[in-house]
């Protein structure tokens, strides 16, 4: 028995794999199939489109921060009862961690999930070269099942002709369609408004417009068909459920904190963690009765005046942290609990003030990259010698006001640094972790909330 998955690789960053990728789940789902998404690499952003169109929540794989057995099960579970996946790539086919071999790549997340690959070609300015690029990429890693192209931003059906008889006379695979130059069909930026807009339903109506468009030019049945594969299979899983409701972890969840993966949410519940969402931008506290609390990423800094106004809610958190429930905090988080966040306007917010010390907005890049995460002495997630894996993403640099204890130390490419914040069971910082690089960390975690709540139950 075969499966649908297929990934959306692009020759390089730019050519357009997420204005397609939106728009073939927009046309699949209007042919009545239902959809998956997977994203290449850490973004938490595209999965939010594809989550917004599918109707089911995007994962991400990546094969740096993951195991091979890892990536496999998160697509096995995630897949259950969909028609069909479709998998973004990050960047170009063979970027990834390392220019010298493919660790990371979306080449590489093809052969761990044995996914049949489309490759998307941006065919402005060129005709029978469009069909040398492909060629090359063929031969770069012959492993990879690379089954057919989409040509994008041609200047004409007569250039789109053109470019697919080259590309299938030497090559030997088919050309699926294609989307015209379009400037009214560029994907809405990737601003920190993108989440809130998306919730709101804004952009529905482009997903629709694009879906509509894919259909016209695109043989989708064709590419549904290409899609088949063989089941995926793993040894042993991360997520079986392995206790019942022992913990429950309070969960920040908003326009202003909506950056976690899943499979760290999903592997929590499986080690016996009960999770209770709740909105600080609502002006929602801490539930009651909890024994841990999870503050993500997000835009906290796009929301600053409306989070400086809930004093109940940091007051809340404040107390909570205080006491010694045990909390991670990352990024967006993490700037929540500072005293302050510093916009680029240099306006001051009041934050929960937990942490000693204000988070300055700036224009550029603060942040960007892998990071490998070893524990300071007293970190009890990585308690044990454990090391994780996650990276960082940030415009906004911290400032202590005080000697403060580090949380971790990072490695990036440009080599270590002390990173985050650690007192009493507060661990924070701007790395974001993925649990299935560090099985360990979640048992390390529900188990300082089980001794939270025993302390808390006796009294």
């Amino acid at each position: 028995m075969s499966e649908r998955r297929l990934v959306i690789a692009g020759t390089g960053s730019g050519v357009g794999k997420t204005t397609l990728t939106i728009g073939l789940m927009a046309a699949l789902k209007k042919k009545g199939f239902t959809v998956q998404g997977f994203k290449c690499g850490p973004d938490y952003i595209d999965p939010t489109y594809h989550t917004a169109v599918t109707g089911r929540v995007s994962r991400n794989i990546d094969s740096w921060m993951l195991d091979h057995e890892m990536v496999r099960e998160i697509v096995i579970r995630a897949s259950n009862g969909a028609d069909i996946s479709i998998i973004e790539g990050v960047m170009g086919f063979f970027d990834g961690k390392n220019p010298s071999n493919n660790t990371g790549s979306t080449a590489e997340i093809s052969i761990i999930t044995e996914s049949p690959v489309v490759l998307v070609v941006n065919c402005s300015s060129m005709a029978r070269s469009a069909a040398a690029i492909v060629k090359g990429f063929q031969l770069f890693l012959e492993e990879a099942n690379i089954v057919g192209v989409i040509a994008n931003r041609v200047g004409s059906e007569g250039h789109f002709k053109i470019v697919k008889t080259a590309i299938e006379q030497e090559c030997g695979i088919p050309v699926l369609g294609y989307l015209q130059k379009d400037s009214t069909l560029a994907i809405p930026e990737r601003h920190l408004g993108l989440i809130p807009s998306v919730e709101r339903g804004e952009l529905d109506s482009f997903f629709t417009q694009l879906g509509d468009l894919v259909l016209e030019t695109i043989d989708v049945d064709a590419l549904y068909e290409l899609a088949k594969a063989a089941p995926l299979e793993i040894k042993k899983s991360q997520f079986k459920r392995r206790e019942k409701n022992k913990v429950r972890i309070a969960v920040a969840r908003d326009a202003a904190f909506n950056f976690y993966y899943q499979e760290n949410l999903e592997m929590l519940e499986a080690a016996g963690a009960e999770l209770l969402e709740f909105s600080p931008l609502k002006g929602e506290t801490i539930p009651g009765n909890v024994d841990g609390l999870y503050i993500g990423g997000g835009f906290p800094e796009e929301f600053a005046a409306e989070l400086a106004d809930k004093t109940d809610v940091k007051r809340s958190i404040h107390l909570a942290i205080e006491k010694g429930m045990p909390t991670l905090a990352e990024c967006g988080g993490f700037m929540f609990l500072t005293e302050s966040i510093e916009t680029t306007d240099e306006k001051n917010y009041q934050m929960v003030g937990i942490i000693p010390g204000k988070v300055k907005m700036q224009t550029r890049l603060a942040a960007l990259g892998y990071r490998e995460i070893t524990p300071e002495e007293g970190n009890y997630l990585l308690e044990g010698n454990l090391t994780a894996r996650g990276h960082e993403f940030h415009y906004s640099t911290f400032h202590p006001n005080t000697e403060i204890q580090h949380a971790y130390q990072t490695k990036g490419m440009r080599g270590f640094k002390q990173e985050g914040y650690m007192h009493g069971n507060l661990i924070a910082g701007y790395t974001h972790f993925h649990f299935g690089s560090c099985p360990g960390l979640v048992e390390n975690w529900i188990k300082k909330c089980k001794e939270f709540q025993n302390r808390r139950i006796q009294k």
